[in-house]
């Protein structure tokens, strides 16, 4: 694995990222690395699929997928 080195940190910054780490149950290292994966990846990264369907918004109605089965359609064959 590659590694990276971050100089010229302000101290507020390293503070913040630390303060996550420890909310989070990690070190600032793995802290790091989670906000550039999913700052760079995406927020799904890593996880499986049904943890990124889990993850989306319950928002909108069932009644936005039902289908109209009575609206005849021209089908060219």
């Amino acid at each position: 694995m590659a590694q990276l080195i971050v100089r010229n940190l302000e101290e507020d910054i390293v503070e913040a990222l630390k303060a996550r780490a420890v909310e989070h149950g990690r070190s600032a290292e793995a802290e790091h690395r989670e906000i550039l994966r999913a700052a760079l990846l995406g927020p799904a990264a890593g996880s499986s699929l049904w943890a990124w369907l889990a993850a989306m918004p319950d928002t909108g109605d069932d009644l936005d997928f039902e289908r109209h089965k009575d609206l005849p359609r021209d089908v060219e064959l």
